[in-house]
């Protein structure tokens, strides 16, 4: 089902702010997707014309997504675990030429587009335990492209319910995506994009995993 709203982390390891070109900084980089975005497992992955016209820009991020259980607001850092409902695989597609150069610098519509907010079903909160502690990681087509442990999150699943809900209520089945470890195709030499008939898979330990392929239309 469509979250009411999805919002995400960007720069929340050092290694991936490192090959993008950026640095990790004092707050989080925070941007929004669009809730019709969302697909489930098995779903494909769907490059519309208009992530084309660009050359090859579709990109992978795989992503340990937080789901919130219920409305929250102010909450204080020793209460946010108390917040979440549960635990997703989730894969933040990406349009690389829209992110960072067909909208003004703003990160929503190339993250937006159709089909480009994977995400598994919701593991429950009690079953995953601590979220600082499990292992991500993105294959394609079977090659291992991302590897890593969320204890290396530069701002941890707490610090974000904390920081997010300051003066801002989250609603219930808020999806927060905590960003993405290194690997990502924009940074690799020569850079590597989706394309059609690929097949992208992320697991999570204790979360699960998602497989998607894709589609070019």
């Amino acid at each position: 089902m469509r979250p009411p709203c999805i919002l995400a982390i960007g720069r929340n390891y050092a290694d991936h702010a490192a090959e993008m070109g950026g640095t990790a900084l004092g707050n989080p980089i925070v941007f929004m997707k669009n809730p019709a975005s969302v697909i489930g497992d098995g779903d494909s992955i769907v490059i519309p014309p208009i992530c084309q016209e660009h050359g090859p820009q579709v990109d992978w991020e795989g992503e340990l997504a937080v789901v919130l259980g219920r409305d929250c607001r102010d909450v204080a850092l020793d209460e946010a675990m108390n917040c979440i409902a549960g635990y997703a695989v989730a894969n933040d597609v990406s349009a690389r030429w829209w992110q960072k150069e067909g909208s003004g610098g703003q990160f929503c519509r190339g993250k937006s587009f159709d089909t480009f907010c994977p995400m598994s079903a919701m593991t429950p909160a009690s079953t995953v335990g601590d979220p600082q502690t499990l292992t991500l990681k993105t294959s394609l087509n079977g090659e291992v492209v991302q590897e890593s442990s969320t204890g290396l999150m530069l701002f941890p699943v707490a610090t974000l319910v904390h920081q997010l809900s300051r003066g801002t209520t989250l609603v219930k089945g808020t999806v927060m995506l905590t960003g993405t470890p290194a690997g990502v195709g924009f940074a690799r030499k020569p850079p590597r994009f989706l394309k059609h008939g690929d097949v992208v898979e992320v697991e999570i330990t204790r979360v699960g995993r998602l497989r998607n392929p894709v589609v070019e239309v």
